[in-house]
């Protein structure tokens, strides 16, 4: 077995992955304060074609120095916007018939790996703030709530952890896989 370089992997250049088409799935990211999460967040945008990314609150924009430090470039790719409130947002993504899933802890939330996504249907996922979480007026207007099973001692996981789950979990469900 040999590893492949960097040029075997037929990778698309930016204007490549411009004109691809997108995953029906959107990433809302609601007050995160941590530049390297949203980093990490727009480098797993890029790995799945996501759609778009919106940028909520206190979460921070690019261009910014420790933001690119983990996005490597996939601010330019990923199409993203700021949004100041992220309730509006919600309010306006499930009026244009966009299910809404936060990811968070709550009650009659649905396990991450019982989640069916309907097919053709388009997807907002919601991840919260690293200590508060998604903010409850947004878990309580969103369509359902996805939760990642944790079984050690710990009750949750890094942001970016997290959205790299939930997305690899509904891109492979939703069986976007492309050759």
């Amino acid at each position: 077995m040999r590893k492949l370089k960097n040029s075997e992997l037929s990778r698309l250049d930016i204007d490549q992955f411009k004109e691809t088409e997108k995953s029906p799935l959107i990433i809302v990211l609601d007050n995160i304060r941590s530049l390297n999460n949203i980093g990490s967040v727009f480098r797993t945008a890029d790995a799945f074609l996501i759609e778009k990314i919106y940028l909520c609150g206190i979460t921070a924009k690019p261009p910014h120095k420790e933001i690119h430090k983990t996005a490597l470039g996939s601010t330019d790719s990923v199409t993203w916007e700021y949004v100041e409130n992220t309730l509006d947002l919600v309010k306006r993504l499930k009026s244009e018939n966009r299910v809404v899933l936060a990811v968070e802890q709550a009650e009659q939330s649905v396990s991450l790996e019982s989640f069916e996504p309907v097919e053709n249907q388009k997807y907002a996922v919601v991840f919260g703030n690293e200590v508060k979480g998604v903010q409850q007026e947004v878990v309580s207007v969103s369509d359902d709530c996805l939760e990642i099973p944790q079984f050690g001692t710990k009750h949750s996981l890094n942001i970016s952890v997290s959205c790299g789950i939930v997305i690899w979990d509904l891109f492979s469900k939703m069986k976007l896989h492309r050759k």
